[in-house]
């Protein structure tokens, strides 16, 4: 490849304000923490996984088995025996979203599809292109769905094939939809297990409910049909992407022959990124189930540290159990845009992916949040904060120019 100078400069540019910023994203559930060199030589290869990873294609430039294996590990993780599952690796949550939608759809054409108002936005976009009906349903204090609102508009509805969209852990507030209640809700109104469809988005919590103590229902063990998990929140990936887990006798329903590829296709988008499996399958391979657990404790650690140091300054910040979001009261727009949080009316967030692995960048937030809110409190000079960060950047881009991606 030949780039003129102006062009190179611009990559040059681009790839020093990576360097400075990779770290830097504490709004938002991405986690950095990763190193996939040893994947670097497959870049230049056009790998594409299009059609089923269980069958032949005669396109032959694919990671099926790579995918095979991530599909298995994630059958076990999520407690559904292989051979009743099917399920691949997605684009990224919505397409997961969009897939446990669609099966559902297909079991119960006529059913209507109940969310709560805390719901991620892709669901709007969802029940457009797959034209489900739907409902909105009340959302409790602490992001979880409102049962009773469920409850009553599903009755209201007179709804006999219900299609539930729970989640395990929502975008603003990390709150986690009681499976079990949901349930019980559903049998009290006189919906028999068979009449009913419920899809998980486990985006963030789907890698870190099954490495904790006490975990809230969220498997196919526990009455689950399909659940969805990003590969670039607490895994970690340079590329977008995500897992999707069903039932094998409900995706049997969209199975499609394609012949000029010899195979059938399950999947929403058709031709798939080859690539994101392997990162997958390079990062389950890498890591224990006691690295994971220990990735895990230390995030849920420090998100309870920042909540700690918040309410000791009088900000009323809190968390959802089992999770790594930490909620408080929005800052100024300044504060916000430099520390990249992310933000919903009064509310804003922090999440504390793996790769914080230690204190420094969430003290300095937290630091000028405090100082926002009790000026008369805080004694420290004003430059404090902002040096730390300076220093934070400054070490984060030296590090990353002396890892091994410093030769792609």
């Amino acid at each position: 490849m030949t780039l003129s100078s102006a062009d190179q400069t611009r990559l040059d540019e681009f790839w020093q304000y990576c360097l400075k910023h990779q770290f830097f994203n504490i709004g938002y559930p991405e986690n950095a923490d990763f190193d996939y060199s040893a994947l670097q030589r497959f870049m230049r290869f056009s790998i594409n996984n299009c059609g089923d990873w269980g069958e032949h294609s005669n396109y032959l430039l694919n990671s099926f088995d790579f995918e095979k294996d991530v599909m298995a590990y994630f059958a076990e993780l999520f407690s559904i025996p292989r051979e009743d599952s099917w399920g691949y690796v997605t684009n990224g949550g919505t397409e997961g979203n969009m897939f446990g939608c669609y099966l559902a759809r297909e079991l119960f054409p006529e059913g209507t599809l109940y969310y709560s108002k805390d719901t991620h936005y892709s669901v709007a976009k969802i029940v457009k292109l797959l034209r489900i009906k739907c409902r909105a349903v009340e959302s409790l204090p602490n992001g979880e769905i409102d049962y009773d609102d469920l409850l009553n508009k599903i009755t209201a509805d007179q709804e006999r094939h219900p299609i539930i969209f729970a989640n395990i852990g929502t975008t603003m507030r990390g709150a986690i939809d009681d499976i079990k209640i949901i349930q019980q809700r559903l049998q009290q109104a006189g919906i028999a297990r068979q009449d009913y469809y419920l899809h998980a988005d486990a985006a963030l919590s789907g890698m870190i409910l099954p490495f904790v103590d006490e975990p809230q229902p969220f498997t196919f063990a526990d009455g689950i049909d399909s659940i969805c998990v990003s590969g670039h929140k607490m895994i970690g990936s340079p590329i977008p992407c995500g897992i999707v887990v069903a039932k094998r006798k409900n995706v049997q329903r969209i199975s499609v022959e394609v012949d000029y590829i010899s195979a059938s296709d399950k999947t929403i988008s058709g031709s798939r990124n080859g690539h994101t499996p392997m990162i997958m399958w390079a990062a389950l391979r890498s890591h224990s189930q006691a690295q994971w657990r220990s990735r895990v404790t230390h995030s849920l650690k420090t998100a309870q540290y920042a909540v700690n140091r918040l309410q000791a300054a009088g900000i009323q910040a809190w968390r959802n159990d089992n999770s790594i979001t930490v909620v408080f009261p929005c800052p100024s727009p300044r504060v916000a845009s430099k520390y990249c949080l992310a933000t919903s009316g009064n509310t804003a967030h922090l999440i504390t992916t793996p790769h914080h692995r230690d204190n420094r960048l969430l003290d300095a937030l937290i630091d000028e949040v405090i100082a926002e809110t009790r000026p008369e409190a805080w004694h420290a000079k004003p430059q404090r904060s902002e040096q730390r960060v300076m220093e934070l950047r400054s070490q984060a881009a030296a590090r990353a120019a002396n890892s091994r991606f410093d030769a792609m």
